[in-house]
């Protein structure tokens, strides 16, 4: 397990979870939806190829976010799930041949839309008037947003006609059409205000404006791409059922296309491509779907996904922009890490000023020197990177990017990796790495210290408060020269000291996944609790007593005897078991006739009763191991739909397997 892949993982997880809070709690996105489906698309990759690094709080663990604060709650009859992304030709073609398996070679028909770059919402009528508009929120729930979307003069307040359903609930995008945002963009600049990024982020700080005033005449609309409940249902395809909407008033997408096959759909990409920059507002790709709708029924959904539609993203944009210097960033085990800085730009409908260059390896294969014009892209990073050198634009006097020869934090010394491409500060005392590893130990997944963000580490480590981990347990008799620190104050201080006083009874998985150990995350973690049950014991495990751990190999396992023979470790240990922390896992009570008591069970594909982190949890709650990987100690393979190599290797070996219906059955669920 290398240090980049660890690295990696780790600011996917955190740039995740900032947009996600950006996105789902703050109502202010600053990715596309693009960006943010290949960076979640990379994370599971990586977790699913090094199962032992997935963490209890990764993004992919869990299902759905918080709805924002502030508007009433509300619940969607009929949950509104995402659609699945592509991004070529043959990902089209892997679609078309699962849904051609799923109705049997039956004949079908599909619908092809523009994928709006919107906000995604709700409107329900009831007896034909307007009853609710909601957001999509998490799904599941969403907030009430119908007194903004009454201001809006493309939704009708009434529907036309005399045929309307009991119930319709449209599905579809709120939009700031392009020529209308930059109108209103207009007015903001004459005005002296700042004007607005770019739609889609507008769209949604107008959509949560609590005076519905503040919106009216801003030229927002509403276009229908879906539905929900419909009682009663009048039609049998999409087609028809979008005649009766456009019919009633409600706003549909008039670029709607119908096709008899995946190789026309592909055959027109290109012409999309170059269609779109054409369109009232922003699209970012196709929407595909199975017209009928009793074949939607019969291909159904998993937990995330209907099987018959998914949507084919374009290709990633790239900016250009101007190198104007580099600076380095250290991360919690020392590397050093070189940042673009450069005059700003506008990259997928965010304001760019920074840029990735990964490593020096990867600056001298880019060959790229201060003044330079680069190209940035974002495909596949959350980040930003630089992708190219514009060298025919190189200035005169454009300098070449040094090696950093002594930490930029610290100053201390710097050694390049063996065989490796990181350079990192070798300084264990590094405040930029203490703040990176006390902003780790103290986040949710590992020691969840409340109040512990990462303003306030740093004013502790600047102040000389705290040196190592076991330091924040020595606070309390030092709550009077906290509060004295700028921007503390009674209330902060007494949360921080609580939330460190409560994280003393983490288990001790928690706390192993917290302190640092390399390729040690919070999966690894708990096997090793589990295994051994106190710290004590983990300290003293030979290398065989951990590789007899399944999913634990010879480098992980020399990494933990390492930690534990090293004095900075076992000095550690030994401070936060004085300070009161706890060094032990409860145990899990089972039942002796549980069906998987002792037994090492590996899930593999998706689920349609439940998540892949619920059934790993079901698996440890009824006395089993949950493994990532297959091997001779494997007792059980459970899989479900779109079951790969874990599979074709339990099979190989010879272990037992069984579809997800047997398993239910086998627990009794």
């Amino acid at each position: 397990m290398t240090k980049q892949l660890e690295d990696r993982l780790s600011a996917l997880r955190k740039e995740i979870r900032q947009h996600d809070h950006a996105y789902y709690v703050l109502g202010a996105p600053s990715i596309s939806d693009r960006e943010y489906d290949e960076l979640l698309a990379e994370l599971r990759q990586l977790e699913e190829q090094h199962p032992d690094l997935v963490t209890p709080d990764s993004p992919t663990q869990r299902v759905g976010e918080t709805p924002i604060e502030g508007f009433e709650h509300v619940t969607h009859a009929v949950p509104m799930l995402s659609v699945d992304n592509t991004y070529d030709a043959d990902q089209l073609r892997d679609f078309d041949d699962r849904v051609r398996k799923g109705l049997d070679d039956e004949a079908f028909r599909y619908i092809v839309d523009p994928k709006i770059d919107g906000v995604a919402a709700s409107l329900l009528y009831t007896a034909g008037t307007l009853a609710l508009a909601a957001t999509r929120g998490d799904g599941t729930t969403g907030d009430d947003i119908t007194q903004n979307v009454r201001t809006m003069p493309s939704v009708p307040l009434r529907l036309l006609g005399d045929d309307v359903p009991d119930v319709l609930e449209v599905r579809g995008e709120v939009v700031w059409p392009t020529e209308e945002f930059q109108r209103h963009n207009a007015k903001r600049e004459a005005d002296g205000e700042p004007l607005f990024a770019n739609p889609r982020n507008a769209t949604t700080g107008s959509l949560k404006q609590l005076d519905p005033r503040n919106i009216a005449g801003r030229g927002l609309q509403f276009v229908a791409h879906g539905f929900g409940r419909i009682e009663p249902v009048a039609a049998a395809t999409d087609t028809g059922l979008f005649e009766s909407l456009a019919r009633w008033g409600v706003p549909v997408s008039p670029y709607r296309t119908v096709h008899d096959s995946i190789e026309d759909i592909i055959e027109h990409l290109s012409e999309w491509d170059a269609r779109r920059h054409g369109l009232p507002y922003e699209t970012d790709g196709l929407v595909i779907k199975v017209d009928a709708l009793d074949q939607r029924d019969a291909l159904g959904s998993t937990s995330r996904y209907p099987r018959w539609c998914i949507a084919y993203k374009f290709a990633a944009e790239r900016a250009e922009s101007v190198l104007l210097s580099v600076d380095y960033q250290v991360g919690k085990l020392g590397t050093i890490t070189p940042r673009a800085v450069m005059e700003p730009m506008q990259l997928s409908g965010t304001t760019v000023r920074h840029a990735s260059l990964h490593n020096f390896d990867q600056v001298d294969r880019l060959g790229i020197k201060i003044g330079d014009t680069v190209l940035v892209e974002k495909a596949g990073e959350i980040i930003p990177q630089v992708v190219e050198v514009v060298v025919e634009k190189r200035p005169k006097n454009a300098k070449t990017i040094a090696r950093p020869t002594q930490c930029p934090v610290c100053e201390g010394e710097v050694e390049k990796d063996e065989g490796g491409v990181y350079i990192r500060c070798i300084n264990p005392a590094c405040p930029a790495q203490l703040k990176e590893r006390l902003i780790h130990f103290a986040a949710r997944g590992q020691m969840d210290i409340d109040g512990a963000g990462q303003v306030l580490i740093e004013t502790l480590v600047d102040n000389g408060f705290v040196k190592d981990f076991a330091d924040l347990y020595g606070l309390e008799p030092r709550r009077e020269d906290l509060i004295a620190l700028e921007r503390m104050g009674e209330t902060s201080v007494d949360n921080l000291l609580d939330g460190i006083a409560a994280s003393k009874q983490r288990p001790l998985s928690r706390l192993l996944a917290a302190l640092n150990i390399r390729h040690v995350g919070g999966s690894t973690a708990e096997l090793l609790a589990d295994r051994f049950g106190a710290m004590d014991a983990v300290a003293k495990a030979t290398e065989d007593q951990l590789t007899e751990i399944d999913g634990i190999g010879p480098e992980l396992a020399r990494s933990v005897i390492h930690f534990f023979e090293s004095d900075a470790g076992s000095s550690l240990i030994a401070k936060l078991a004085g300070a009161g922390v706890n060094m032990k896992q409860p145990e899990r009570a089972v039942a002796p006739d549980s069906p998987l008591a002792g037994k090492t069970v590996v899930v593999t594909g998706t689920f349609t009763s439940m998540g892949r982190k619920e059934a790993q949890d079901l698996i440890k709650s009824l006395g089993g191991k949950s493994a990532g990987s297959v091997s001779k100690k494997t007792d059980l393979v459970v899989y479900g739909e779109s079951a790969g190599s874990k599979l074709e290797k339990a099979e190989q070996l010879g272990v037992d397997t069984m579809d997800e219906k047997a398993f239910l059955e086998l627990i009794g669920k």
